[in-house]
């Protein structure tokens, strides 16, 4: 049972969405090092994705192939909404996770990404009773979804599909009464069904790991020795009926500071709720585009315009009002990497389709040409 399951596991689960890199290659080396300190601390869930280039081989590497089947969680999905014109190409998904990850078999299986005009691909590919038919043949364990949308929607998928026995949602401080992705409302609908919540972006993509410098004060006063993004996770585990608390690392040292406060950690204290409370109204001053780089837009962007890379550096030029700084990074993460600059869009809209964040793409587009590229 899945209740069962969940009491073994720590609230904090190794995302592999953002692994470290040598260039453009995963450095698997060192994830191997993340995987052995995570491992050793008693964390045993680990996140990966079809759709995560190079992560479901990498997490082979460095954890499957060093480590007993039965030590570990492994969690991977499915995005049926990606390229797929049939079934056939859609399940096929599931066959590849197998082979890259060596896994023999899913603890955790999602249906990925569900939310407006992604959720039609699964029902018209009958993914919802194929995942069951995989669970009955013992290659799936556990059979949930990712969710990025509005809590109605999230209710209607609950009430259609209540053999699905968990859902993962974006929750952290930020967004917890922000009205474009209603973390609260949706882990309320979730739990208001019993599903137990596997929780995504915690620290938003990043952006709470280095937060503007009137949240880093509020957050200093409180714990001089403690980061930033140590308050985003927190925050996130102390929420009830959580299964774990996803944080993408990238690096031996943030895997070191996540294991520091999460390997002990009992609850947040009235205090450091108090703490948080006040950091999200300073972070609510401040204007930043909803950006966590996921890059689902990149992926159906036909030109491919560098999204994700001129919202950071957009973002940027608003925390910290460095206007050439910020060109350079636009530079960087735009032309640096061979995509097309936002001046160059053709405002075809597929990008908003596949936005978890619901930004108005096409117009901030506009914002940061004006912005870094005049």
């Amino acid at each position: 049972m899945l209740g069962e399951n969940i009491k073994k596991l720590g609230k904090l689960g190794f995302g592999l969405m953002r692994l470290p890199k040598n260039g453009d290659v995963i450095d698997v080396e060192q994830t191997k090092k993340m995987v052995d300190l995570f491992m050793d601390a008693g964390f045993t869930y680990f996140d990966t994705a079809w759709a995560y280039a190079g992560s479901e081989d990498a997490i082979r590497q460095a954890l499957v192939e060093r480590y007993p089947r039965e030590s570990y969680q492994l969690a991977t999905k499915n995005a049926a909404w990606i390229n797929c014109k049939t079934k056939e190409e859609a399940q096929a998904q599931f066959d590849m996770s197998l082979k890259q990850t060596g896994a023999g078999y899913f603890d955790f299986y999602l249906l990925h990404n569900l939310g407006e005009a992604r959720t039609h691909y699964f029902d018209d590919f009958d993914m919802w009773n194929w995942v069951q038919e995989k669970k009955a043949a013992g290659l799936i364990k556990h059979v949930g979804f990712s969710f990025h949308s509005t809590p109605e929607e999230l209710e209607e998928i609950l009430k259609a599909h209540p053999e699905m026995e968990f859902v993962q949602l974006q929750i952290n401080y930020a967004d917890w009464e922000n009205p474009a992705i209603q973390s609260r409302r949706c882990y309320e609908v979730a739990r208001k069904y019993g599903k137990p919540v596997v929780i995504m972006e915690p620290v938003k993509g990043g952006m709470l790991a280095n937060p503007p410098e009137s949240v880093q004060r509020v957050l200093k006063e409180a714990e001089p020795n403690s980061s930033a993004a140590s308050w985003a996770v927190r925050f996130a585990a102390n929420l009830e009926g959580i299964i774990t608390v996803l944080s993408g690392m990238s690096s031996v040292e943030q895997m070191e500071d996540n294991l520091s406060y999460m390997k002990d950690f009992n609850g947040l204290s009235e205090k450091e709720q108090a703490t948080l409370n006040a950091a999200r109204e300073e972070l609510n001053r401040i204007p930043l585009i909803p950006c966590t780089t996921c890059n689902y837009c990149a992926k159906v962007c036909p030109i491919g315009v560098g999204i994700s890379g001129s919202f950071t550096a957009m973002n940027y030029l608003t925390l910290y009002g460095d206007k050439a700084a910020a060109a350079h990074q636009e530079g960087w993460l735009v032309g640096g990497h061979g995509l097309k600059h936002a001046n160059e869009c053709i405002k075809c809209g597929r990008c908003e389709e596949a936005c978890p964040q619901h930004i108005k793409i096409r117009d901030t587009l506009v914002e940061v040409a004006d912005a870094l590229l005049k």
